[in-house]
């Protein structure tokens, strides 16, 4: 992802907390000094709305419209009042249905709900922590929050896979707010995004209970750290064996639609992390995109990195649809080169036939995926009634 202009680490609820990073997290974002959460939220720039008005090129007079607001930081405007330019105050100009979100609206409920939720006892405001990322003067922000204890931990490895949420949002009128289930790999630092799906509240019309809304959602991501390990255990029995198959790792992930860039070095990672390079599971597939997406993408926090991440999920949560369109992108490959002789033709036949084989061979373990994301989603209904 592209690098934010002001990154901050914070570990705890607020002063009254004594919490320390884990260490795996300490030394990915080299020891910092980190912050409270709650004092992190109150640096972020706020948002508030003054009147707009347009030049009139005939009379060369300013007309005020009810139309529109324009979005602002105070502090910054009181600095240029005083003749400070440094920052500008300006971030948008919406219609007058445009309802502000200032970062204590969203983010102080779920203060409220993290002194009150436990996990083995312990306050989660005791045991979070994560990163604020700031873009385009702090009026766009994204931020990972994760609670130490609340992981899944795989055999062979000393780091575990610690579980949260991912939120954010801008005064630009694109970003609404939004969270979803989050978790990062201490092992190898990769990010796994959407594990839930997203939850948006839009800066139009009435502002919905905060509070509420985190606790159904903080209720997902519990569900899900208990699920996530028999996923990936799952996954871990099911390999694709390329030397049977039509393309090679590189190949699969520009099949499933990655550009060339993230799919030689999703492969690369595959290829390093399995048994065998040739035979490679589901889970160590997902990882190498993971792996990808977390250090290499080229583009911001938003859509096109949410389309990617869903695609790398697929590969853990729904084996039988990614080996289906996989299988149906070779097919469109092959119709566009045409008929290129009969040799050419079988060659191409006996291709979309190995593919096959494959996902027949999947087909007992994919039955028992969607028995358990069947049993998960009825969970999550349970929880949110």
């Amino acid at each position: 992802m592209k690098d934010p202009e002001t990154a901050t680490v914070f570990a705890g609820l607020d002063g009254r907390t004594d919490t320390e990073l884990p260490e795996w997290y300490a030394e990915q974002h080299g020891e910092p000094d980190p912050i409270s959460f709650s004092a992190a939220i109150r640096e972020l720039p706020q948002a508030v709305d003054t009147a707009v008005a347009y030049r009139n090129p005939y009379t060369d007079e300013w007309v005020e419209t009810e139309r529109f607001n324009a979005i602002v930081e105070p502090s910054r405007l009181q600095a240029e009042a005083g003749g400070d330019t440094g920052t500008e105050s300006l971030f948008h100009i919406p219609t007058d249905s445009y309802s502000i979100i200032n970062p204590v609206d969203v983010y102080g409920p779920l203060e409220e709900v993290l002194r009150e939720e436990t996990i083995d006892g312990t306050s989660l405001g005791d045991v979070m922590f994560g990163e604020i990322r700031r873009y385009r003067g702090g009026g766009e922000v994204h931020m990972d929050i994760m609670f130490d204890g609340l992981e899944v931990r795989l055999p062979g490895r000393s780091d575990p896979i610690t579980m949260g949420v991912t939120s954010g949002y801008d005064f630009f009128g694109e970003h609404a707010v939004y969270v979803e289930g989050f978790a990062q790999d201490g092992y190898c630092l990769n990010t796994m995004r959407s594990l839930t799906d997203k939850e948006v509240i839009k800066h139009v019309g009435d502002v919905r209970n905060f509070r509420t809304w985190w606790e159904e959602l903080l209720a997902q991501v519990e569900l899900v750290a208990d699920d996530l390990f028999e996923f990936i255990r799952d996954a871990q029995d099911i390999d694709l064996d390329f030397s049977e198959l039509p393309f090679t790792v590189t190949e699969f992930y520009t099949l499933l639609g990655f550009p060339d860039y993230l799919a030689e070095r999703a492969a690369s990672d595959a290829e390093a992390n399995a048994a065998s390079p040739v035979e490679i599971d589901m889970w160590t597939l997902h990882s190498g995109a993971t792996y990808a997406l977390t250090h290499f993408f080229q583009g911001k926090e938003g859509a096109s990195l949410d389309g990617y991440v869903r695609t790398a999920n697929d590969i853990l949560f729904n084996p039988e649809g990614t080996i289906k369109r996989v299988e149906r992108a070779y097919e469109e490959q092959l119709e566009a080169d045409g008929d290129n002789g009969t040799q050419a033709s079988l060659a191409g036949e006996r291709a979309l036939a190995s593919i096959e084989r494959v996902s027949d061979d999947l087909q007992e373990k994919v039955d028992q995926f969607e028995e358990r994301e069947d049993a998960l989603r009825e969970r999550f209904q349970e929880a949110m009634a």
